[in-house]
């Protein structure tokens, strides 16, 4: 599995991104998704997680409320609505697919990453 990541800028604090992950095969709509990030000096956290099938999502607790994963199996492409962006959010974005179905804050369920975006948010 490929995934490909866009979508990143640099944006104003209180402002709004939406991330992309492109996956390169099928198989896609089996596998767990998420969003993880990490900033410079900085260990990656979990951002946002979504079930194989879009029915369950998990959030980490800076982000809930304002951000929002979603999936489209049919294009096979994962999203992340970024709302009321703050400063502390700067980081790479980094997508990542499951070993399993479901909707794991773990980073060592994910076994492809992608390559990141840059999320920059200025104050």
């Amino acid at each position: 599995v490929q995934l490909q990541a866009s979508g990143g800028g640099l944006v104003q604090a209180g402002g709004s991104l939406r991330l992309s992950c492109a996956a390169s095969r099928r198989t896609f709509s089996n596998n767990g998704m998420g969003w993880f990030r990490q900033a410079p000096g900085k260990e990656r956290e979990f951002v946002a997680a979504i079930s194989w099938n879009g029915r369950s999502t998990n959030y980490a607790d800076s982000v809930k409320g304002r951000f929002t994963i979603s999936r489209d199996n049919a294009k096979n492409t994962l999203y992340l609505q970024m709302n009321s962006l703050k400063p502390e959010d700067t980081a790479g974005y980094y997508c990542a697919a499951s070993r399993f179905g479901s909707d794991s804050r773990s980073a060592s369920s994910y076994n492809y990453w992608g390559q990141g975006t840059q999320v920059t948010v200025s104050s």
